[in-house]
Formats: C-alpha cells, structure tokens, sequence
C-alpha cells in the first residue's frame, strides 16, 4: 500500500496524525492521512483507481461501466478537495506511483514543526 510507505517515512519527524479518517465530521469521505491540527488531508491515490494520467489503463472487460466508474471518483476528488478548501483544509494528492520519500517531504512541509 502506497500510503504505508509514507507513513514510514514519516514516522521520523513524529508528526501526529490519524489513518484512514474523516478530517472534516460535516464531510463523509476519508482521507488516507488526517493532520487535525494543522488540518492537512492527504489522500494518495491508486493510478488505475482515480485515473492517473500517466498509469491509468483502460478496462478490457466492462470498459463503459469503469471509464463510468473512475470518472465519478475523479468528480468524487474534486468535490472533495472543494469541500475541505472551502472548510479551511489544506489537501495534498499524491499519486501511488510518486516516491514516497518526496511524498512525506511534501507533507512534512506543510505539518512537521521545527
């Protein structure tokens, strides 16, 4: 899992953080890491899952009824990151193929202190 991996990486600079939560109570959608007090959602993304422009694929089997699926989580994303903006979120997307080591430095950037 990609976001293990971060994780991992950034386990060293003990930043607190929940896994697999709501950030915001009002907001039915979870992130993969939730950073309550700086309010950070990080979401890492599956390339075939959330359309990677670079690793997507198209189904071979069921093509109408996935191209449909993944462009609902496209929008899905979208709303989302709208809606934690607009909630006083800041949201980091990373895509599952990036390196996780640049990944937990992007994070750490916006939640590590000192």
């Amino acid at each position: 899992m990609p976001e293990v991996r971060v994780r991992r990486f950034l386990h060293a600079s003990r930043p607190r953080y929940l896994v697999d939560a709501r950030p915001w109570l009002d907001l039915n959608r979870r992130a993969d890491l939730v950073f309550t007090r700086a309010k950070v959602a990080v979401f890492v993304d599956g390339c075939y899952w959330h359309g990677c422009p670079d690793h997507g694929m198209k189904a071979k089997m069921n093509a109408e009824y996935w191209s449909t699926k993944i462009a609902r989580n496209r929008a899905r994303d979208a709303d989302t990151n709208l809606r934690l903006e607009a909630a006083g979120w800041t949201v980091l997307r990373a895509w599952e193929h990036e390196d996780p080591i640049e990944v937990a430095d992007r994070v750490c950037a916006l939640v590590c202190t000192g």
